[in-house]
C-alpha cells in the first residue's frame, strides 16, 4: 500500500539531445519525483526489486502519461535477444534486452541501475529500438542485434541509425576482472590496469566507450549521451553497485503519432 497517497507521481528526468528527426520521442527517467519509499526513493520503474507494486504501478503510470505512449516492459537477463515492442503490450514481459517498433504510441524501453541504456532510432524517424547494455549484453551482440533490427525495420541501413547513450556506472566505478577483459578481447583502450594491494589484477572498464566501439564498426556515427555516471550521483540516479537493494530508472524511445 502507498503510506502518502497525497504524494504525486512525477519525474523530469534527463533531457535526451540527439540527433533523432522530430517525429521521434525519447525520455530517461532519474529518481526524483514518484511515490517509493526508501530504499527504492523514489520514481522506481522496476517490479522485480521488491518494491510496493502499487507504487510501481503508480510511477509507470505516470512515466507512460509523460510518455504520451505505452512501454513496453522487457524480462532483462544480460543477453542479446531483440523484440518487438507492438506485439508484447499489456501481456507477460519478454526475456529479451533490447526492443524495436515502427508503430507510432509504442515505446521501446528498458531498465537499468548501472547497465548502460541505448536508445536508437532511424534518421528519418521510421523506427526506433532500445537496448539494456550492461557488459554481457554488449560482448553477447545486444548492441548489433538492435541496430539490425532497427534499420530492417526502417527499410535502411545501420548508417541510417542515430543513438544515445543514457546514464551507466563510470569508469572510476566499474572495476573488473579477467573474464570482463577476456570478453571484449583481452585488451583494448577502454580498460584501464587498476592492480589490487592483494596482487589481484582488475581493470577499470569504459562502458560507454565500449559500447561507442561497437556502434561505430556497425556505421553509426550520429552518438550523443554517455557523460553520466549512476554510482557518483546518488541523489539522481540508482546504481546496484552503490547500493545493492534499490530501484530502476527507464529509457524509451517512440515514434510519435
Amino acid at each position: 500500500m502507498l503510506s502518502e497517497p497525497e504524494r504525486e507521481a512525477r519525474d523530469d528526468g534527463l533531457q535526451v539531445r540527439w540527433a533523432a528527426p522530430s517525429r521521434v520521442g525519447a525520455a530517461m527517467s532519474s529518481r526524483e519525483g514518484g511515490v517509493s519509499l526508501p530504499p527504492f526513493d523514489r520514481f522506481n520503474l522496476g517490479d522485480h526489486v521488491g518494491d510496493d507494486p502499487a507504487a510501481v504501478a503508480a510511477n509507470r503510470a505516470a512515466f507512460e502519461a509523460r510518455l504520451a505512449a505505452r512501454a513496453a516492459w522487457l524480462r532483462q537477463v544480460h543477453g542479446a535477444s531483440v523484440v518487438d515492442a507492438a506485439r508484447h503490450l499489456g501481456g507477460p514481459p519478454p526475456q529479451a534486452d533490447g526492443s524495436w517498433t515502427a508503430t507510432p504510441g509504442v515505446a521501446c524501453a528498458v531498465l537499468v541501475a548501472d547497465c548502460l541504456p541505448v536508445l536508437l532510432a532511424d534518421r528519418h524517424g521510421r523506427a526506433v529500438g532500445a537496448a539494456h547494455a550492461g557488459w554481457r549484453g554488449l560482448a553477447a551482440g545486444v548492441l548489433e542485434a538492435t541496430v539490425d533490427a532497427v534499420a530492417r525495420a526502417a527499410g535502411g541501413r545501420p548508417a541510417d541509425v542515430v543513438a544515445w547513450l543514457g546514464p551507466c556506472i563510470g569508469r572510476a566505478h566499474f572495476e573488473v576482472g579477467p573474464d570482463v577483459l577476456a570478453a571484449f578481447g583481452g585488451s583494448g583502450v577502454h580498460f584501464t590496469p587498476a592492480p589490487r594491494p592483494d596482487g589481484l589484477m582488475r581493470w577499470r572498464a569504459d562502458l560507454p566507450g565500449l559500447a561507442t566501439q561497437r556502434l561505430r564498426r556497425l556505421g553509426v556515427v550520429d552518438i550523443a549521451g554517455g557523460a553520466w555516471c549512476t554510482v557518483g550521483e546518488p541523489s539522481r540516479f540508482y546504481s546496484f553497485r552503490r547500493d545493492g537493494v534499490t530501484g530502476r530508472a527507464a529509457a524509451a524511445v517512440w515514434l510519435r503519432d
